[in-house]
């Protein structure tokens, strides 16, 4: 008995050191990456003209980022620049707000000019694909208008303050950045001897102590002449930037390996959405002006024809759109939108109830012209839009424009109607004539349906008949001719006899008279 539990016991003690072996010999080699800490990125292209639509943009989508989770904020970027005051506000939000939340990373795919060098300089990182460029930064204006002695350097001081800024935050080389902003700036390479490693200095900050700084070998990098522009390879040599890649997933190989993580899969994109895309593009200058240009004509035309009809409906459209994008931008805050809207409504009152054209329509195109110029500027409800800073003056300059080709492209349109569309026979119904005394003191007038006979036009004190019922606009038969009416305010049904009281300019004023015999 004692030998049969002996040998019981032996079988389950190779039993168990043949399991044991076998799970030894089935176990993987350590994953290095096994006890690195986990962590998420987000990609956000930012490309194309830098503008307020761009600012709000990155903001939604770097919020939804941080939301989910993001460790790392990876911001691609490919553009030619755009408007300062953008860049300025997308780079205190990189630096004030969101570089305490997580890392932030210019991914630089094609270029980083101007406003785009602003906005990378202000991330944590600064990764660029091979022979990718960044730098040029100088404050340009319209075209045609040269920035010159204290103008340009208002705006240069505040770009350079913007790029100091920036290399305080994140350690970038300060006299290079400076050096993308100003011409007039001389940088020299220096070797720390103590430190064994190189620093940047202007020429008028250079070091005087030699045996500190190699000052016999300084070696001048940007002259006074040159504006800094740099390749992905001088980048990283000067320390502008981090590293230099081939693609994305070298980028983030790159991250992982020098921070000591694991991404969790590949970076999450977080695209620009089509809404934001067309809101961009409505708040660009070119197509404002048009936008002007179309709702002026839209009004223009609806008071000189008759009844209501589509000019008035692209006139509203358009003004609608153009409140709506600058709202969305936060250009147009609630002050500057009911402004509009009081101006739209005098307008309103003034086609369908009021006759001619008074008060209520000065009043109501002064509303909207002020709403319109309160937008150009950015502005909170309690203050007035007027612009303070260099960077407010050239915003407010290039809206000045694009209203002011607006207006001019209508008052070119309005002229061009005026002469040439009355003496198109199939269109001459889109705009109406001045009205014109006849020979027995009638006035020529807009007609819906012109008379059958020799008669033209109608007279005060004519009476006619209902056939559109005027609320208190609609149209009137007078002999064999219907003509566009307006009341004093009084509905009459259809049949009801009126009579011509007033005719103002194209506008034929009645009122009910008691059905004769």
């Amino acid at each position: 008995m004692l030998s049969m539990k002996n040998g019981v016991r032996k079988f389950v003690f190779v039993l168990a050191f043949l399991m044991l072996g076998t799970a030894a010999l089935t176990v993987e080699p350590n994953d290095p990456n096994a006890d690195l800490p986990t962590v998420r990125a987000y990609l956000i292209p930012c490309k194309g003209l830098i503008d307020d639509g761009l600012y709000q943009s990155i903001r939604r989508r770097t919020a939804k980022a941080l939301d989910e989770g993001a460790e790392y904020l990876v911001y691609e970027i490919g553009t030619y620049g755009g408007l300062l005051k953008s860049a300025d506000d997308i780079s205190k939000y990189f630096i004030l707000d969101v570089g305490k939340k997580a890392r932030t990373v210019a991914y630089i795919t094609t270029e980083a000019i101007s406003a785009g060098a602003m906005m990378s300089v202000s991330c944590q990182d600064i990764i660029m694909v091979e022979n990718t460029t960044i730098g040029d930064c100088a404050p340009i204006t319209l075209p045609g208008k040269e920035l010159k002695g204290v103008e340009r350097e208002k705006a240069e001081s505040f770009t350079r303050a913007a790029f100091d800024r920036a290399s305080e935050a994140n350690g970038y080389p300060r006299a290079l950045l400076r050096a993308m902003v100003t011409m007039q700036i001389e940088v020299y390479r220096v070797k720390n001897i103590k430190e064994g490693k190189y620093e940047f200095f202007e020429s008028a900050r250079l070091p005087k102590d030699a045996n500190d700084y190699g000052l016999e070998n300084k070696e001048l990098i940007v002259k006074g002449d040159e504006i800094l522009t740099l390749t992905a390879s001088k980048a990283r040599e000067y320390g502008i930037a981090t590293a230099q890649v081939k693609d994305l997933t070298e980028a983030i190989e790159f991250l992982a390996e020098r921070d000591g993580v694991s991404f969790f899969g590949e970076p999450v994109v977080l695209p620009t959405s089509w809404s934001e895309k067309m809101v961009r593009w409505l708040n660009h200058p070119a197509v404002m002006s048009i936008l002007i240009m179309l709702a002026l004509l839209g009004v223009y035309v609806e008071f000189n024809t008759p009844g209501v009809g589509l000019p008035g409906l692209v006139a509203v459209i358009c003004f609608a759109t153009i409140i709506g994008s600058k709202y969305l931008v936060d250009l147009a805050n609630w002050v500057e939108v009911a402004l509009f809207v009081a101006g739209l409504a005098l307008l309103l009152v003034e086609i369908f109830v009021l006759p001619g054209f008074g008060i209520a329509g000065i009043l109501g195109i002064i509303c909207i012209l002020a709403s319109l110029f309160g937008m150009l500027v950015k502005n909170p409800p309690d203050k007035l839009p007027w612009p303070e800073t260099t960077v407010d003056w050239e915003l407010f300059t290039d809206g000045v424009l694009a209203l002011s080709l607006g207006f001019i492209g209508f008052a070119l349109l309005a002229w061009a109607l005026t002469k040439y569309l009355p003496k198109l026979e199939f269109l001459s119904g889109l705009i109406l004539v001045p009205t014109v005394a006849g020979g027995g003191g009638e006035m020529r007038v807009s007609m819906t349906r012109p008379p059958e006979s020799k008669t033209i036009g109608v007279k005060v004190g004519e009476v006619g008949e209902v056939v559109s019922t005027l609320r208190p606009a609609g149209r009137v038969r007078f002999a064999d001719c219907i003509v566009d009416c307006v009341t004093e305010g009084e509905f009459l049904d259809e049949g009801k006899k009126v009579e011509i009281i007033e005719i103002h300019g194209n506008r034929v004023v009645v009122k009910g008279v008691e059905n004769q015999l």
